[in-house]
């Protein structure tokens, strides 16, 4: 358990880096939340379409590991965000995550410029699934691809 311990305290750098965040109330629906300012923003949408999502992206210094590459956790919430998007249909109940699954098959750096693609896979009854690829756009290397799965209840008809 110490182990752990040691493990999750920040040192000194990072305990300093985390009590500077404000984090400010919002108004849902008409502000950006705090977690849209921190890991969404810089993320255009360059192309949307019924099953079809296709963004760019440039990595920000926030969202870096300590070696400076674009973090994995960073990685699956572009997953989960963009694979989302691909699905997303309004006036219908928001679909949830059930399933991501990543492989990750290179790395980005500070400034890269991203290109990610998501593609709905298909559906059946209240589970879709999607595709979502991450690439440099200057290489064309593919950095990430994900498969998501997402369900969603269908409204009650009451």
């Amino acid at each position: 358990m110490e182990k752990v311990k040691e493990f999750l305290t920040l040192d000194k750098e990072a305990d300093e880096t985390v009590s500077r965040l404000t984090v400010h109330p919002h108004r849902v629906g008409y502000e950006r939340s705090f977690y849209n300012e921190f890991a969404l923003i810089g993320l255009h949408l360059d192309r949307i379409e019924p099953g079809f999502v296709s963004c760019s992206f440039k990595v920000p210094p926030r969202l870096t590991d300590k070696n400076g590459n674009l973090a994995t956790g960073a990685i699956a919430n572009i997953v989960d965000e963009i694979g989302s998007a691909a699905v997303f249909v309004i006036g219908l109940p928001m679909k949830v995550s059930v399933d991501i699954s990543i492989s990750f098959l290179g790395t980005a750096k500070l400034a890269d410029e991203l290109e990610i693609t998501s593609r709905a896979l298909g559906q059946r009854g209240d589970y879709c699934g999607t595709s979502v690829l991450v690439r440099n756009k200057a290489t064309g290397e593919l950095i990430a691809e994900g498969r998501h799965s997402l369900f969603s209840e269908r409204s009650s008809k009451l």
